[in-house]
């Protein structure tokens, strides 16, 4: 029998509590971003029975990572969900350029370059995403979705060993319940609800900027791309959505209330210095209260992972938005987790060496893409947002001029990674 051996009853922190509904399943996953859906759609595949525990009642929340490289590209074909994806509005990103200080363009990043099935990262937002993913994942005999569940703690046993997860029905019922597994997956961001409770603390990096996130309509004849721009203490990336620019402004990190006291009428000036070409469009936000703040951090935890429970993406390691890379890395872990776990979940083998594998196999990868992040902040972002440079500079893009097929180096790292993963067999379709 479960918990104390009264089916009414839990172990909570060594403690014993009452809740209303218990329930039992292999593996519960909480957070359903990428990751999550990503790992629950693979287990289940394999044959394992999931619980996805989602806190929101949709996926629509704007201004998430919505960047789908080249690598999760490949992972949705070996899905059997290529053809499904291609279907969804989307914009496709092929370069990246920056000016230098004599306002010469140079292509620093060329994505078509890469021998890869689709050599592009696809903008689509990641609503349409996780849509995609939850309903192919439904299909399987032992996933389960719930919306509107908010994970609110761990579940122990007397040993101290992770059993399960509390939860909290969000809706108008608001039930509160247990569910017992072998294993806990954490994917629930970076603001873990659960990885405190297991007291896995975080290093974090220094980082001196924060984004604010708006939309800016496109106007007619605005070439869709991915255009980062800069100027003196603070820069513009503008990612192409349908009708509208998603626009990422970096600015110094700790100056969210001083952004917000110059007001709207400044915050569009700035943009439209770096962004002529929507310096009439972007008169339609008539609020700061249409843009969004993003806290950014970088950290890592040194062990993902205790007796029963395992922290995966930024769970387990925050990463900075250069690049748009934290998505991708983020599925990777959960490629790799659920290729690692299916068998011993499958089979009721103790899972603490198999997830001290996942993290000896994904931290190479973790490691040096925050390490590269870092690089770029220290060596060109930060110098802007301090004022003191408005390009990057010139010797690395006349660099690039002259030998243009070093473009494709950043293209690798940012659209393929440094430790690319693949659907196991028993998954694909």
């Amino acid at each position: 029998m479960l918990g104390s051996g009264n089916p009414n009853y839990f172990w909570w922190r060594g403690g014993v509590g009452r809740c209303a509904v218990e329930e039992k399943t292999t593996c519960v996953v909480v957070g359903g971003g990428p990751a999550g859906i990503f790992a629950g759609l693979i287990l289940a595949r394999g044959g394992v029975q999931v619980t996805v525990l989602e806190k929101h009642g949709d996926f629509l929340r704007d201004f998430r990572g919505d960047t789908v490289h080249p690598s999760t590209l490949q992972l949705l074909d070996e899905l059997g969900l290529g053809e499904q994806f291609r279907q969804l509005p989307q914009s496709r990103v092929e370069k990246m350029s920056f000016k230098d200080s004599a306002g010469r363009s140079t292509t620093i990043i060329d994505f078509s370059k890469l021998k890869a099935e689709h050599p592009y990262i696809a903008m689509v937002p990641q609503w349409d995403l996780l849509d995609l993913l939850a309903t192919a994942a439904t299909m399987e005999p032992n996933f389960t979705l719930r919306m509107n569940t908010e994970a609110t703690g761990v579940i122990r046993s007397p040993e101290g060993m992770v059993r399960g997860v509390r939860y909290r029905r969000r809706e108008g019922s608001g039930v509160e319940g247990s569910i017992f597994a072998d294993l806990v997956l954490a994917c629930d961001g970076r603001r873990s609800t659960l990885r405190p409770k297991v007291n896995l603390v975080p290093r974090n990096f220094p980082v001196q900027l924060d984004v604010w996130w708006c939309r800016v309509p496109v106007g007619p004849g605005i070439a869709p791309n991915l255009l980062p721009r800069l100027g003196k203490g603070r820069a513009i990336i503008a990612i192409p959505r349908e009708g509208y620019y998603q626009v990422a402004y970096l600015g110094r990190k700790g100056t969210d209330a001083q952004l917000r006291a110059r007001g709207i009428e400044a915050f569009r000036w700035d943009i439209a210095e770096l962004l002529p070409e929507v310096s009439e469009q972007v008169a339609e936000l008539s609020t700061m209260d249409e843009v969004k703040y993003l806290d950014v951090r970088v950290n890592r935890l040194k062990k993902w992972h205790v007796p029963g429970l395992l922290c995966l993406g930024d769970a387990a390691h925050a990463m900075s938005p250069v690049g748009g890379v934290g998505i991708n890395v983020a599925i990777q872990d959960a490629v790799a987790a659920a290729r690692l776990l299916a068998a011993p979940l499958r089979n009721g083998e103790n899972t603490e060496k198999y997830c001290a594998r996942v993290r000896h196999r994904r931290l190479p990868a973790v490691f040096l893409t925050q390490g590269l992040q870092l690089l770029l902040h220290r060596n060109l972002i930060d110098p802007v947002l301090q004022g003191e440079r408005g390009a990057p500079p010139d010797r690395i893009l006349g660099l690039v001029r002259h030998l243009p097929f070093l473009n494709v180096v950043p293209a690798y790292l940012v659209g393929i990674g440094l430790r690319p993963e693949h659907i196991p067999e028993f998954a694909r379709r």
